[in-house]
């Protein structure tokens, strides 16, 4: 049996939490957290916490949390907010706003 959670339109590029979810993919679920509680980027704590819902979504199916594992973890792109930023001579130039929708399955071993 697996578990998921997901975080959608979550105001940063999927290419940052990419970088966060490919370090947990697979790992035992008290493993991901110790190694995403240490990390300095703003996605490693949007993936923690996407990561506890999951495992708080298995506790409520009354899974065996110390079994449990990283099944996948992924970000996928979400809209982009399409802004302009003035510049001189009266030139406009796009400031791509971008989300990511990230995903989180865990499942006991």
């Amino acid at each position: 049996m697996a578990w998921r959670a997901v975080h959608r339109f979550a105001r940063i590029s999927p290419r940052k939490v990419k970088l966060m979810t490919d370090l947990i993919r697979g790992r035992d679920v008290q493993d991901a957290l110790n190694v995403l509680k240490f990390m300095p980027q703003r996605a490693a704590v949007l993936v923690s916490q996407v990561l506890t819902s999951a495992v708080a979504n298995a506790n409520e199916a009354e899974a065996d949390v110390d079994k449990l594992y990283v099944e996948t973890a992924k970000a996928d792109e979400g809209p982009t907010m399409k802004r302009f930023r003035p510049k001189d001579r009266g030139r406009a130039h796009p400031i791509m706003k971008r989300t990511s929708h990230i995903t989180v399955v865990v499942e006991e071993e």
